[in-house]
C-alpha cells in the first residue's frame, strides 16, 4: 500500500464542518470515514491487507495493518477523509480511552473492531478467549497495566470492507395492495437447499431463490410476498459453537448493512462482498419481475455480542454506553429486555439513526418491507413502550419508508412486553391471538373433548375470523387500520410446523443441547391418539389408522388462514407437510430438520393442490379480501349522495349486511350459543362487495360427530356452490366424489366430524 497521508485537510474536516455519514463511503479520491465513539478518546483507522493469502486466517503474518488516526470528535463523531483507498479495502477501528467495565467503558485498542455501518465482511469469528469482553474468565487472559485483555484480535474477527456506491432500483416495486397479500416465511438456505429444479450450486443461496424454479413454485402457490428470515450479517452464540451448532435462524446480529455473506453463492464469496451484494440485489430484481415482494425480519433490539462476558467486536468496544441498555445501577449492568442477553437502546439518537439509516439503505436495495423482532423493545422510552416513539413516528412518516410494508412483532420480554394491537398506522402486526384461537378449536378442544372434556367454544375464532377489530379496531377515528393490519398465522419459523401440530402434544428438543427446557409449552397441539410417526409406517402400523385425521386437520388448520379476515403468512414448508420431528424451536439446526423438503409423496402433493386451491379461492372472491372491518349492517355509502345504505343487494331486496353469523339450524347466531363453550358447529357468511361480487359462505363443524347444518343464505333465492370441503384429500377429489354440488339457502348439508365447506353464490 502507498503511503497515505492522515487525513486530508477538506472541507469534510474543517471544524465546524458537517461530519460525513457514519460509516464508510467511497467519495471523490478516497473513502470518507465517519465512527461513533462519543467516550473514546482518540480512535484509529485500521486499514488491512491481506500480504500472505497461504496463509490461514488466524496467522498473524497473512496480514499488514494501517492505523491511521481520526479527527474528532464532534457531538460524539470522529472521522476523516483518506485519499487513495476504495473499494475492496478492508478495515476496522481501535478505540482508546477509560477501561472501566464498572461505569461500562470498555475501550481496548488491542481488539479491532467491526463498524456498525459496514457494508461488507469478510472472515469467519474465531471464538478465542480474546474475542470475548473479559477474555473468557474472571479475569482477562493477558491483562495489561489496566487490567484489560492485551491479545490483537484482528487475525480473529471479520473484517469490514469498502463497498461501491449503492445503485439505482432497477425496476420498479410491485407494490401490492395490504389486501391482496399473502406472506411467504421462508429461510434463504432452507427453502432451496434440497430443492431438485435449483442447480446444486445454486441451493440455499440468494440466487437460488430467485431461480426460475423456485419463482416458478412461489408463483404457482400464489403467495404474493417472501418474508425472509434475517439476512443481515450473523454471529452465532459462543454456547451454540461450543455444541457444534450455529444461530440457523439468524437471529444474532453481526452487522445492519451487511448482508450474510454465507448466503451467497460460493463464486460470489470468493470475489467479495461487492459481489455478495449483487447476488442480493439480482435476488430482488428477479422476484419484483415476476410480481413477488421482498419483506426482511430485521433484528434491532439487540446484536450478537451478548451480556456482560459476551462478546467483544462492535458495538461494546466504540460505545457500549451509547448503544446498549444499562439498568441505571452502578456498577453498569445491562438492561435485557430481549433476552438474549442485551437490549439496543432506544431511548439514544444513535441507536434510532442507526435503525433508520440501516432501514433506508436496504430500501435503496429494492426491499419492499420490514419484519420487526420483538419491535416493543423499538419503542421503548424512558417510561417503557410508547407507540408515538420517535423511531416510531419518524419510521412512519418517512416519505420512503412508510410506503413499505412494516410489520411489528408487538412483545418483548421486558415489563408491559405485550403490546398486540398497539403500535401506530401504517404498521400490522403479527397476530398470536389467531394463532391460539385456531390451534386451540381444532386441535386443542378436540384433544379435550376425544376425552369426553369441554372446549372454549367458537367465540374467539370467530372474532380471527372477522379480522381481530377487539385487537385492531382502536384507533382514532375507530377501526380505521382495517383487519389488513393483522398478520393471521398458524405456525412460524418459531414453534411446531403445521404437520408437527397433528403429531406431536409435547417438543422433541434434545438436538438443541438444552435439556429440552427451550421453546414453548404451549402449543395447543394434537398428536391424535400417538406421538410422532406422521408419515405411514411401513409395515404398517397404528398411527396409520389415525393418519387421515390428522391431514384433514392440517387442511383445517390452512383453510382457516386463508380464508380468514386479515393478512395470512404462510410458514415455507408447510403446504408440503414438512417436519421437524417435534423440535419447536429448531433456531440452531441447520440441517434437515429446518430445511424444505420436496419430495413427492401423494399426501404432501395433495397438501401442497389444496394450499394452492385456497389461495386461489382467496384471490377469486373479495369477500374473502376484507379492506375494512365488518359491521353486520349493509355497507354505508361513502361517495357523500346521500349516505344511504348501499352495497349487494338481493333481488328487489334491501341491501345485505357486510357479515352475519348462522347456526346450525340456519338461523342467526344467538348470544347464548355465542357464548356456549359447547358449540362447536356455526356458518360464517361474507357478501361480496358489490352486486358483480360472489358471497361467500364457511360452514364449521368442530364436533366429534358428524353435523347436518342448514344452509345460511340473506338473499332471496340465495344459490350455493360447493367450492371446497376439508374432507377431500385433494381438491380434484370433488370430481371423484361426483354429484350436484350446488344448493340453495335452506337445503341440509351433512359435514363430516371436524371438518369445514367453503360455498361460493352462484
Amino acid at each position: 500500500m502507498p503511503d497515505l497521508p492522515l487525513f486530508s485537510k477538506t472541507a469534510r474536516t474543517r471544524p465546524g464542518a458537517p461530519v460525513p455519514p457514519l460509516g464508510v463511503h467511497c467519495s471523490g479520491d478516497g473513502i470518507d470515514v465517519a465512527v461513533l465513539a462519543s467516550h473514546a478518546q482518540s480512535v484509529e483507522l485500521c486499514l488491512i491487507d491481506v500480504v500472505d493469502p497461504g496463509r490461514e486466517q488466524t496467522d498473524p503474518a497473512r496480514y499488514t495493518e494501517r492505523r491511521l488516526p481520526l479527527e474528532g470528535p464532534v457531538h460524539g463523531v470522529w472521522f476523516a477523509h483518506v485519499p487513495g483507498v476504495g473499494a475492496g479495502q478492508r478495515y476496522g477501528f481501535r478505540t482508546y480511552g477509560p477501561w472501566d467495565p464498572a461505569a461500562g467503558l470498555h475501550h481496548n485498542p488491542a481488539k479491532l473492531l467491526v463498524d456498525p455501518y459496514a457494508r461488507g465482511l469478510v472472515g469467519e469469528l474465531d471464538y478465542v478467549p480474546a474475542v470475548f469482553a473479559n477474555g473468557v474468565g474472571p479475569e482477562a487472559a493477558n491483562p495489561d497495566a489496566a487490567g484489560r485483555d492485551s491479545t490483537d484480535t484482528l487475525p480473529h474477527v471479520p473484517h469490514s470492507v469498502v463497498v461501491q456506491p449503492t445503485p439505482p432500483l432497477s425496476t420498479g416495486r410491485p407494490y401490492v395492495p395490504w389486501a391482496d397479500t399473502v406472506i411467504y416465511e421462508a429461510h434463504v438456505r432452507g427453502l432451496t437447499h434440497d430443492l431438485p429444479a435449483v442447480p446444486e450450486r445454486l441451493r440455499g443461496t440468494y440466487a437460488g431463490l430467485a431461480h426460475p424454479a423456485t419463482i416458478e413454485y412461489l408463483r404457482g402457490l400464489g403467495v404474493t410476498t417472501v418474508e425472509l428470515l434475517p439476512i443481515h450479517a450473523i454471529g452465532s452464540e459462543p454456547r451454540l459453537v461450543a455444541d457444534g451448532l450455529t444461530n440457523y435462524w439468524g437471529y444474532s446480529t453481526l452487522g445492519f448493512f451487511a448482508p450474510h455473506a454465507p448466503y451467497a453463492t460460493r463464486a460470489a464469496q470468493d470475489a467479495g462482498p461487492d459481489a455478495v451484494l449483487d447476488e442480493v440485489r439480482g435476488m430482488i430484481h428477479l422476484l419484483h419481475e415476476a410480481g413477488l415482494e421482498v419483506i426482511l425480519d430485521v433484528v434491532y433490539n439487540h446484536t450478537c455480542e451478548g451480556g456482560a462476558s459476551g462478546l467483544h467486536l462492535s458495538w461494546r468496544g466504540l460505545d457500549n454506553t451509547a448503544y446498549y441498555l444499562h439498568d441505571g445501577s452502578s456498577p453498569a449492568r445491562l438492561a435485557d429486555v430481549t433476552g438474549c442477553g442485551n437490549s439496543l437502546d432506544f431511548r439514544r439518537t444513535a441507536v434510532v439513526r442507526m435503525a433508520l439509516d440501516s432501514l433506508r439503505y436496504w430500501a435503496e436495495l429494492g426491499v419492499d418491507g420490514f419484519r420487526f423482532d420483538l419491535a416493543v423493545t423499538l419503542g421503548r422510552g424512558p417510561g417503557g413502550y410508547n407507540p408515538h416513539h420517535p423511531f416510531l413516528v419518524a419510521m412512519t412518516t418517512d416519505p420512503v419508508l412508510s410506503r413499505l410494508k412494516l410489520i411489528a412483532e408487538p412483545w418483548d420480554v421486558g415489563p408491559g412486553g405485550y403490546r398486540v394491537g398497539q403500535f401506530p398506522p401504517p404498521m400490522a402486526e403479527w397476530n398470536d391471538r389467531f394463532r391460539d384461537a385456531a390451534r386451540q378449536f381444532w386441535l386443542a378442544d378436540a384433544r379435550e373433548a376425544s376425552h369426553g372434556r369441554a372446549g372454549q367454544g367458537i367465540r374467539d375464532l370467530a372474532t380471527r375470523l372477522a379480522g381481530s377489530a377487539d385487537l385492531f379496531g382502536h384507533s382514532d377515528p375507530p377501526l380505521t387500520r382495517g383487519p389488513v393490519a393483522s398478520i393471521n398465522y398458524v405456525t412460524a419459523h418459531d414453534g411446531f410446523t403445521l404437520a408437527d401440530l397433528v403429531t406431536y402434544d409435547h417438543k422433541h428438543n434434545l438436538a438443541n443441547g438444552e435439556g429440552n427446557r427451550d421453546g414453548s409449552d404451549d402449543n395447543r397441539s394434537w398428536n391424535h391418539g400417538i406421538e410422532g410417526g406422521l408419515l405411514p409406517t411401513v409395515p404398517p402400523g397404528p398411527a396409520d389408522e389415525i393418519t387421515p385425521l390428522r391431514h384433514r386437520s392440517m387442511r383445517n388448520l390452512l383453510g382457516t388462514l386463508l380464508l380468514a379476515a386479515g393478512t395470512p403468512m404462510m410458514t415455507a414448508g408447510d403446504e408440503l407437510g414438512r417436519t421437524q420431528e417435534g423440535n419447536n424451536n429448531a433456531y440452531a439446526q441447520d440441517n434437515a430438520t429446518s430445511w424444505v423438503t420436496w419430495d413427492d409423496a401423494p399426501w404432501r402433493l395433495d397438501l401442497l393442490a389444496t394450499a394452492t386451491h385456497l389461495l386461489k379461492l382467496r384471490s377469486d372472491h373479495p369477500a374473502l379480501r376484507a379492506t375494512g372491518f365488518f359491521h353486520g349492517m349493509p355497507r354505508v355509502d361513502t361517495s357523500g349522495s346521500d349516505g344511504a345504505a348501499s352495497g349487494p343487494t338481493g333481488s328487489g331486496a334491501a341491501p345485505v349486511p357486510d357479515l352475519a353469523w348462522f347456526d346450525i339450524f340456519g338461523d342467526t347466531l344467538d348470544h347464548a350459543a355465542w357464548n356456549d363453550p359447547a358449540t362447536r358447529t356455526f356458518q360464517m357468511l361474507r357478501t361480496g362487495p358489490t352486486d358483480d361480487d360472489h358471497d361467500v359462505l364457511l360452514v364449521i363443524n368442530g364436533a366429534l360427530d358428524t353435523a347436518d347444518v342448514r344452509l345460511a343464505g340473506v338473499r332471496n333465492g340465495q344459490r350455493w356452490e360447493l367450492a371446497w370441503d376439508s374432507g377431500w384429500e385433494a381438491p380434484d377429489c370433488a370430481e371423484t366424489v361426483g354429484g350436484d354440488r350446488s344448493s340453495s339457502a335452506g337445503d341440509a348439508a351433512s359435514l363430516d366430524a371436524l371438518s369445514m365447506r367453503v360455498y361460493v353464490g352462484r
